[in-house]
């Protein structure tokens, strides 16, 4: 890409000046932005004024020795030194030209690169607790982390996708969940029974209760006894009900996950204890009060933590620490955790327990989502999972569709609350983005039927003499198709799928300006028509690019 190149020229300018004297040898990152005007060029950079202090000398004298270092290149026209120190490339005319067919040479390749050059990632994300169905409070960290997986992807990582089952047996929300089903079920076998004070009361667990008794039959789960064994006992029966559906609801958002990772494996396989036995020989433990506490303070956490409570219960911290060790021992080089905002507090003291057990905190990267608010006729659809006043995300996805609720969700960056306004989300105008976006993709392939229709060949568009294109409006969506995957990359190292959302939409408005300006079918100018349907293919091309990444469809007709 033209970018690439200007850095890579400007990286030889640098390298050129240093070796001859004319320059000190520094470290800097090249960074190129591109101006507020045409006239300033296609891009700009600041080297020379972030160079000047370590030159000793004004940032137009390092910019002038720069330029006078730079090497010849087929892609740009001429420099211009502006302002301050700036440095102003103007490229050939045919640059923008060259990116279309770039595109229509790459098709679905186009953005993508190997910047992370094969390094294995997980990401982590939704694992909410397996006792009810997965509800609109959840249901954020779905659509962030499969899109946030698929920008790794795209820049060259290899990537993996996880949703960790709490299911060990020291979680209280999983034992109360069993509790709770226990109590359904006994009830309909007409048996005497108990609902806990704070229990599950949705719907959802009577639902349960009856599948249990489908599958597993009166005299077995009638012989579980009412203890907090047996809840535990009746909480592993339905969680295999409860993964079924949570796994189904994210296949109906687009999301697969390729691995399940039950916490209680952590327990059956030894490997909580065996991390209780090397922070004792690490000596970074210690007992106060019956209980097991955790040095995090030794390691930037405001307060000790206990990993063992006087119960023997092992806590949240305790089971996170054994579980960063499976993750790093089944080769990920980096883990990133997608978790919901009441999981905020716990990120210190996790980091502050890996370096306590000498395990770089760097490994691991914690994205925090914040809360989504349903709206409905300006008012907040309110619920609570135990009363079962709950807003499946099943059902939110039957009402609005895969589409529009992965859109909408990916709509801000995650550490922005989230209002979905269920009204905006069922239109079918405009003002939906989702339509929006989705209806540049039609148009385009419209327009394509149409030019096949009338005559014009729209196979072969790579033929095309693109020189043709010079109107503003087209150069204003060439430029837009060659920033693109740059932005695919700020976009995966930022973090920020949100990006994404925003690009569609900005790439839908800038087509339709240049759709209302130009003719694209014209007999009267049948080879500006092809370069005109070439440009046209090509914008639907990395439409469908992005709108893949973000794990939304391009309909052909709307």
């Amino acid at each position: 890409m033209a970018d690439a190149q200007i850095v890579d020229l400007l990286n030889a300018a640098l390298e050129a000046a240093c070796e001859c004297g004319d320059l000190p040898k520094c470290d800097v990152e090249i960074q190129l932005e591109q101006p507020p005007r045409p006239e300033m060029g296609d891009f700009s950079c600041n080297l020379a004024l972030r160079m000047a202090k370590p030159a000793g000398r004004p940032p137009r004298e390092v910019a002038q020795c720069l330029v006078q270092h730079l090497p010849e290149s087929a892609v740009v026209d001429r420099v211009e030194i502006a302002g301050p120190g700036f440095i102003n490339f103007y490229l050939r005319p045919t640059w923008l030209q060259d990116v279309v067919a770039q595109v229509l040479l790459m098709g679905e390749d186009y953005g993508r690169s190997d910047v992370g050059a094969g390094k294995r990632v997980q990401v982590e994300f939704i694992s909410a607790n397996p006792v009810g169905p997965l509800h609109i409070g959840n249901a954020r960290g779905g659509p962030y982390g499969d899109a946030l997986a698929n920008l790794l992807d795209a820049v060259g990582y290899d990537v993996e996708r996880e949703y960790l089952l709490n299911d060990g047996p020291d979680n209280t929300q999983f034992r109360l969940f069993g509790a709770s089903l226990q109590a359904r079920v006994r009830e309909l076998l007409d048996l005497d029974h108990e609902m806990p004070e704070d229990g599950y009361r949705g719907d959802y667990i009577v639902d349960y209760a009856r599948e249990l008794i489908n599958r597993h039959g009166r005299e077995r789960l009638a012989g579980v006894p009412q203890d907090d064994d047996g809840h535990y006992e009746m909480a592993i029966l339905g969680e295999e009900i409860v993964v079924e559906q949570i796994a189904e609801t994210c296949r109906m958002l687009g999301v697969e996950f390729d691995s399940w990772f039950s916490e209680r494996k952590l327990f059956e396989e030894g490997a909580v204890d065996r991390k209780i036995e090397e922070l004792r020989d690490r000596g970074v433990v210690y007992e106060k009060d019956g209980a097991l506490w955790l040095r995090t303070t030794d390691f930037g956490d405001e307060e000790d933590r206990v990993l063992v409570r006087s119960n023997g219960a092992k806590t949240y911290l305790m089971t996170d620490l054994a579980y960063v060790d499976d993750k790093l021992e089944r080769g990920f080089d980096h883990c990133i955790y997608v978790w919901g905002p009441d999981h905020a507090a716990q990120v210190p003291s996790v980091r502050a327990g890996m370096a306590a057990a000498g395990v770089d905190p760097n490994v691991t990267e914690f994205i925090i989502h914040q809360i989504v608010r349903l709206t409905e006729g300006g008012e907040i659809v309110r619920m609570s999972k135990r009363a079962g006043k709950i807003v499946s995300l099943r059902d939110l996805i039957e009402d609005v569709g895969r589409d529009v609720t992965r859109f909408f969700l990916l709509s801000r960056s995650v550490d922005s609350h989230l209002d979905f306004d269920l009204q905006l989300a069922r239109e079918q105008s405009e003002e939906n983005p989702v339509y929006y976006v989705q209806y540049a993709h039609a148009r385009i392939c419209s327009i394509l039927r149409e030019a096949r229709e009338r005559g014009f060949a729209t196979d072969d568009v790579t033929e095309a003499d693109l020189s043709l294109l010079q109107h503003e409006d087209e150069r204003r969506l060439m430029r837009w198709l060659a920033d693109y995957p740059g932005e695919v990359t700020d976009a995966a190292e930022q973090r920020a799928p949100h990006r994404l959302a925003h690009l569609s939409r900005d790439l839908a408005a800038t087509f339709h300006q240049f759709y209302g300006t130009c003719r694209v079918i014209d007999e009267e100018q049948p080879e500006l028509s092809r370069a005109r349907l070439a440009l046209v293919s090509a914008t639907g091309q990395v439409l469908r690019n992005l709108l893949g990444l973000l794990g939304v469809s391009a309909p052909e007709r709307m």
